[in-house]
C-alpha cells in the first residue's frame, strides 16, 4: 500500500469552475450540473485522487461530463484532509507514510453510503463512478455493494489481484480501466493480469481496456497537455468513459 512521484505531479490545468459546493448528508460535494436537459435520475460520482476536491484540475473534468449530460457529485473521500497543494510536484513521497494510514476504508466508505443514501432519496436510481488513484477502491466498494451501475478507474492504485477477482466474481457493474505506458501503481504486469480475469467474457456484464502509449500514472487528471502523447492519452480516456457510460448508464 504505497503510492509514487507520479501521485503527486503534474501540470495544473486552467479554467474556472462552473460546478458549485454542495452539502449533501453533511458531506462537502462538487456538483456539476448540465445546462441543458438531462436524465435527473442518473448520477455521476466522480471519486478523486489524493488532492480532492480542491485540485482545479478535478473539478473542470467534472464540468466536462456535465457538459456531456451527466450530473456529476464529487463527494469528499479524504475526510477534509486532501495532500496539499504545496506537496505537488515536490516530490515529496515520504508524506504518504503519515497520511496514508489516516485515510483507510473506514473514513470513506461512510462518506459514500451517505451520499448515494440521500441522493437516492432525491429520485437518483442509477449511479457511476469514474474514480482516479484513490477513488479507484471505492469505485469498486460502490460497485460490490450494488449500488453503481457503471465502473471507470483510471491509473488505478491499491488494487490487489485478489481484488480485481473480487469484483468479476461479486460486481455487475460494468468495469472500464483507462491504463497507460508507465505506471508503477498499476503496471503493464497488472493490465495484463486485469484481461486476463476480466477479458475473453469472463466478465459477463462488459469489460474494456484502453492503453495509452506514452503517458505516467496521472495522465488522465493531471496530464501535460503540451505533449501529444498526454493530450491523447487525457482526451482519448475521457472518450472513453464517455462513451462507456452512454453505452452502460
Amino acid at each position: 500500500m504505497s503510492f509514487c512521484k507520479d501521485c503527486i505531479s503534474g501540470v495544473r490545468h486552467e479554467g474556472q469552475p462552473e460546478g458549485k459546493i454542495e452539502q449533501i448528508a453533511g458531506i462537502e460535494c462538487y456538483v456539476a450540473t448540465p445546462s441543458g436537459d438531462y436524465p435527473k435520475d442518473k448520477v455521476l460520482l466522480y471519486l478523486t485522487d489524493i488532492f480532492g476536491i480542491p485540485l482545479n484540475n478535478s473539478k473542470l473534468l467534472a464540468d466536462d461530463f456535465a457538459r456531456n449530460g451527466y450530473k456529476v457529485v464529487m463527494p469528499d473521500i479524504l475526510a477534509s484532509d486532501p495532500i496539499s497543494d504545496e506537496i505537488f510536484n515536490s516530490g515529496k513521497i515520504d508524506i504518504f507514510k503519515d497520511w496514508l494510514p489516516k485515510h483507510g476504508r473506514e473514513t470513506w466508505i461512510p462518506v459514500l453510503d451517505k451520499v448515494v443514501a440521500e441522493l437516492k432519496k432525491t429520485g437518483v436510481k442509477r449511479f457511476a463512478t469514474t474514480g482516479y488513484c484513490f477513488g479507484a477502491p471505492p469505485a469498486f466498494y460502490l460497485a460490490l455493494k450494488g449500488e453503481s451501475h457503471v465502473t471507470v478507474i483510471s491509473h488505478p492504485s491499491h488494487l490487489e489481484v485478489a481484488d480485481l477477482e473480487e469484483y468479476r466474481d461479486g460486481a455487475k457493474a460494468p468495469l472500464l480501466i483507462n491504463s497507460c505506458e508507465v505506471d508503477q501503481l498499476f503496471p503493464k504486469e497488472s493490465q495484463a493480469i486485469a484481461d486476463e480475469v476480466f477479458g475473453g467474457g469472463k466478465f459477463a456484464p462488459g469489460y474494456e481496456r484502453t492503453y495509452w502509449d506514452g503517458c505516467v500514472h496521472g495522465f488522465a487528471v493531471r496530464g501535460d497537455m503540451s505533449n501529444p502523447k498526454v493530450k491523447a492519452g487525457k482526451e482519448g480516456s475521457f472518450k472513453a468513459t464517455v462513451e462507456f457510460l452512454n453505452k452502460y448508464l
